[in-house]
């Protein structure tokens, strides 16, 4: 990955960070920006959101986050000098849910190993 496409990726999460807490959409829950990944060409930017809540409210803030692209694409090409503006989309970020339930899986595996 080259210079130039790790500093857009950082401040690409800078800006949708400060940006996503101002949003006036009610959809949109406590949203947290864990990493942005953008292509070699700067076109495309795919930014891993983690949201606390249940599966709907994730699933709302997400629709939220969608809706508001355009915002969020103008504040980024106001904030980050780039020739084109990429297309933006959101992906949940579902790591610290997957770890959580991979810890419980190895704790239910220990105490079982040591019952028996």
């Amino acid at each position: 990955m080259s210079q130039r496409t790790e500093k857009v990726q950082k401040l690409a999460r800078e800006v949708l960070g400060s940006v996503i807490p101002t949003l006036k959409d009610p959809r949109i829950g406590f949203v947290t920006i864990t990493s942005v990944r953008v292509t070699p060409d700067l076109r495309q930017m795919r930014a891993h959101v983690s949201v606390l809540g249940t599966d709907e409210e994730k699933k709302s803030s997400i629709e939220g986050l969608m809706s508001a692209r355009p915002v969020l694409r103008s504040e980024l090409g106001r904030q980050v000098r780039l020739k084109y503006l990429p297309d933006l989309t959101f992906e949940l970020d579902t790591t610290t849910e997957d770890a959580a339930r991979l810890e419980a899986l190895l704790q239910r595996i220990h105490d079982e190993q040591g019952d028996g």
